[in-house]
């Protein structure tokens, strides 16, 4: 029962996710090749390129998903904890952090 609700989950949502990356990747596309050329004197891209680009951008800023375990998930002493080791370091400092100096 389970494995027939989502194999017919599966075959919903892949058609729509396929559609979706191909609506962004010609949005991408038109997007570049409207703007680079004109504003930088870039050259055109093609639809896999810009696909290409859609999957660069996706591994520099967004990550693979999955577990994030980022500043959303810290509490309030963990936090502090990690602003005091980055005083420390940017300031250059090998005192413990939350230490004063004199």
């Amino acid at each position: 029962m389970i494995i027939r609700r989502r194999a017919r989950r599966l075959l919903v949502l892949l058609p729509i996710g396929i559609v979706a990356i191909a609506i962004f990747g010609f949005v991408v596309m038109n997007l570049w090749n409207w703007l680079v050329p004109a504003v930088l004197g870039g050259k055109l891209i093609t639809f896999w390129q810009a696909l290409g680009v859609l999957v660069l951008s996706r591994i520099l800023f967004g990550g693979f998903g999955g577990h994030r375990s980022g500043w959303n998930n810290m509490t309030a002493e963990e936090r502090e904890k990690f602003r005091a080791g980055m005083r420390q370091k940017c300031a250059g400092n090998p005192q413990e952090p939350g230490s004063v100096q004199a």
